[in-house]
């Protein structure tokens, strides 16, 4: 997963590796993945993913950390990472995938409700330390 940092940081620029690394840690052991697709050895694009359950839907898989190569994007790539986590989802028993996306981000939008994806409700967020974002 650190092999990807430099796609990883089209989305968050400030991403260093040593912050990359500590999530990491602490991420992976709550079964978050990564997925990935390779043009030989070039990432051109990559998701992250994690499952887990909720008393209203019992188990899903979330969708996080999405992003395409900005050389890559419009080529079908983030169609492919998609598809291959809605298998995986399928796979595992989920009942629904779920995703984030910032009101702001109308590409995104479009992209997902492409997919199949649409929106159920708010994700609140009360930011408590700005500067530790990413």
């Amino acid at each position: 997963m650190l092999a990807q940092m430099e796609t990883m940081q089209y989305l968050y620029p400030k991403l260093g590796i040593e912050k990359y690394e500590s999530y990491l840690k602490e991420m992976v052991p709550h079964n978050y993945t990564q997925i990935a697709v390779f043009d030989n050895e070039t990432c051109l694009g990559i998701t992250g993913c994690w499952s887990s359950t909720k008393l209203w839907s019992g188990k899903y898989l979330e969708i996080d950390n999405f992003v395409v190569h900005p050389d890559h994007r419009s080529k079908g790539i983030g169609k492919l990472l998609t598809d291959f986590v809605e298998q995986k989802a399928i796979d595992l028993g989920c009942t629904n995938i779920v995703l984030d996306a910032y009101t702001t981000n109308f590409t995104a939008h479009r992209f997902y409700y492409n997919q199949g994806f649409g929106p159920k409700g708010f994700h609140f967020v009360k930011i408590l330390d700005e500067e530790g974002l990413t």
